[in-house]
């Protein structure tokens, strides 16, 4: 039977409210030691991502000569930003997946005190994803006022868009890293699955460009929804499809909820493994 602590919907919120000054202060450890040492420090947030992008809109647009379904030009300007805005949904999944396995072996000295809160831990990890997300949103938008002077009203519909992507990493950060206590090579495993999910994600393609018989297979893949979804609000300046988002709600809720009940029926083992 299922306690109500572990499957209570409220439960986690009121854990991350009563805890927020030391999920803060997790998460400022957390962005401190990604740069610690480095002479650039925070801007790495900033070149990294410019840097790839320049690489994979030379790759895509000069080389394969790719185009967008919606692309209003056929400029590179606008094919950077359209390839830009799939990065940065993907980044999301990404850093919170692929970070997750190895969480709780990394912090295994908070497993051991009682009191310790360990499932604010993804919720840290995701709280860092989500600034370097706000970055680069910054520059994506930024970009366009440059290229194009002007960014679509629809713009306020992104934080909306990614609520159900914000859901399902957590839940799914919160299975991985409980499972990565007991299986070592999981963290291995995951980074390679997460490195496939980002070439048959329609990010540096658009997905006309896919064969028919292919594409049942490309829209079982959530993150497909969400990086179309952004870039039709962000890039494009349409509406988000409606109803794919109430299902990828639904279906994330349902997520979040499993992945954090079964986070709490195993943590008991933590200790014992670690």
């Amino acid at each position: 039977m299922l306690r109500e602590t572990y499957f209570n919907p409220l439960h986690l919120l009121k854990v991350v409210i009563s805890n927020r000054e030391l999920l803060w202060q997790f998460t400022r450890r957390e962005l401190i030691n990604k740069y610690k040492g480095s002479y650039l420090g925070f801007f790495w947030s900033f070149i990294t991502p410019l840097l790839m992008l320049g690489i994979y809109t030379f790759v895509f647009s000069v080389i394969f000569k790719a185009k967008w379904d919606f692309a209003v030009t056929d400029s590179k300007q606008e094919f950077a930003i359209t390839l830009f805005c799939g990065m940065l949904i993907f980044g999301i999944f990404s850093e919170c997946i692929t970070r997750s396995s190895g969480l709780i072996v990394i912090n295994s000295n908070y497993v051991k005190k009682v009191v310790f809160p360990l499932q604010i831990l993804p919720v840290s990890l995701l709280i860092g994803a989500l600034i370097n997300f706000l970055v680069g949103v910054c520059i994506l938008l930024a970009g366009q006022m440059i290229f194009f002077h002007e960014v679509p009203v629809t713009v306020i519909y992104l934080p909306i868009v990614i609520i159900p992507l914000i859901f399902s990493s957590l839940g799914l950060s919160y299975i991985l890293s409980s499972l990565g206590v007991f299986l070592r090579d999981l963290e291995h495993s995951v980074s390679i699955i997460v490195q496939a999910l980002y070439f048959l994600t329609p990010i540096f393609y658009p997905i006309s460009a896919v064969p028919v018989e292919l594409k049942p297979y490309l829209y079982a893949n959530p993150l497909t929804g969400f990086v179309e979804d952004a870039r039709r609000v962000v890039v494009w300046g349409l509406q988000p499809d409606w109803r794919i988002w109430c299902i990828y709600l639904a279906a994330s809720l349902l997520i979040l909820q499993l992945g954090y009940w079964w986070f709490m029926k195993t943590r008991k083992g933590f200790a014992d493994v670690l």
